[in-house]
């Protein structure tokens, strides 16, 4: 299951609440007022999302549960599970870990902690999910408008947040509306957004569907449907924080 935890994550990274930036750009604005008043959106602390995921070459031969968490300033959680076994992906602050078990053998577990660059995607995932792109100066990185693209037949505004050379999201936004109409990845992915959930005054995707490319170069799409979507709940450090050296 270690692709299918790197699509999950690949798509959980563009996995976005809402969209804003400086005040200074009115797309940004916008783009928050469609999703969420100010107070509201500046209120949240947590996101929790479960469903179901469906990918090209997950290897699992059932269903896939997905339970992703954020929570700030810098924590995450992503747990999948299938009939093959769960794969759990944790970020505590500095510290990020993965865990494998297998379904039919309690000692079939592999633990293994991220390194460096691992961390700082995980970080710069987590952000974009709980900070509404709000001062992303603040944590070493930059926003860049990129002008006009069509896209889907709408002229959109092309907004860069760029976290580190090799960590950008690029977000494409109706400006009649502010709506997010597609986000890609510097790597070349991308996703979109189906249907909507409104969740405690904040509106929320009802699905994500992510294409991108595997090592071999062949396009891989994943879908995410959400069956439930939390927001503000309290979670402890210790579901964040690296296991303990010995098997559930």
């Amino acid at each position: 299951m270690n692709r299918l935890l790197r699509l999950t994550i690949a798509a959980a990274s563009m996995l976005v609440v809402t969209v804003v930036a400086q005040a200074e750009l009115p797309i940004i604005a916008k783009a928050r007022a469609y999703l969420g008043n100010e107070k509201t959106i500046d209120a949240l602390t947590s996101v929790h999302f479960a469903g179901k995921l469906n990918a090209d070459d997950s290897g699992a031969t059932g269903p896939v549960q997905i339970d992703i968490i954020f929570q700030k300033p810098d924590q995450q959680r992503i747990e999948a599970k299938s009939n093959k076994g769960t794969e759990v992906t944790g970020l505590n602050g500095y510290e990020a870990w993965h865990r494998v078990q297998d379904a039919k053998d309690k000692a079939g577990w592999q633990l293994t902690l991220l390194g460096k660059d691992q961390v700082k995607r995980l970080r710069a995932n987590t952000w974009e999910n709980l900070a509404f792109f709000r001062g992303i100066e603040r944590i070493g990185g930059q926003l860049k408008d990129e002008g006009t693209a069509v896209v889907d037949g709408v002229t959109t505004r092309k907004i860069a947040f760029i976290h580190d050379p090799d960590i950008v999201f690029y977000r494409y936004f109706d400006p009649a509306t502010g709506r997010l109409v597609r986000t890609e990845t510097e790597a070349g992915g991308s996703i979109r957004e189906e249907g909507e959930v409104i969740v405690d005054g904040i509106r929320f995707p009802q699905k994500l569907i992510t294409v991108s490319k595997n090592a071999d170069g062949k396009e891989i799409t994943v879908s995410i449907t959400f069956e439930k979507i939390t927001v503000n709940e309290n979670f402890p450090d210790s579901l964040f924080a690296v296991p303990d050296l010995i098997p559930n």
